[in-house]
């Protein structure tokens, strides 16, 4: 299964991302949407699992999410952090929860870092440039040997 993963478009939606998930089975959307026809356009691509940002107010969606897919276990929330960021309750929630893949947002960096057996995935930001940050976004592959993770420039 590949899962084309986004966040922090803030209404922008950038048409390179079209071509970028044309051959994903699924679009995780980690937050701070914007505008409810970024969505619209990324369903016209896949299915989309979104979640709200601290920027959304939409009341369309949840502010986290728990999937299984492919037998993989996925926490999907906008507001998450870094390894270096995570405080005792997030840590006390991944030991109780025991995710495969943790997607988040918010931040605007790209990041991946695997913490014990569990991922920690932030796609970056698809939205106007923010600083001097990367506008990007991430491609997720499910299989059956692991899970392989990258990040995708849109610039």
């Amino acid at each position: 299964m590949r899962i084309g993963v986004i966040s922090d478009t803030h209404g922008l939606f950038d048409p390179k991302v079209r071509a970028m998930f044309k051959r994903v089975d699924l679009i995780v959307h980690a937050g701070d949407i914007g505008r409810l026809d970024v969505i619209s356009q990324l369903q016209e691509i896949a299915p989309v699992l979104a979640v709200e940002g601290n920027n959304d107010s939409f009341g369309e969606f949840p502010e986290e999410r728990f999937e299984n897919l492919e037998g993989r276990r996925f926490w999907i929330r906008h507001i998450f952090g870094e390894l270096h960021q995570l405080r005792v309750k997030e840590k006390t929630r991944l030991e109780e929860l025991h995710p495969d893949v943790v997607v988040f947002g918010h931040s605007h960096r790209p990041y991946q870092h695997l913490l014990g057996k569990t991922l920690l995935f932030n796609p970056g930001s698809a939205g106007p440039r923010r600083f001097s940050l990367p506008r990007t976004v991430g491609m997720l592959s499910l299989k059956r040997s692991g899970i392989d993770a990258r990040i995708v420039s849109l610039d």
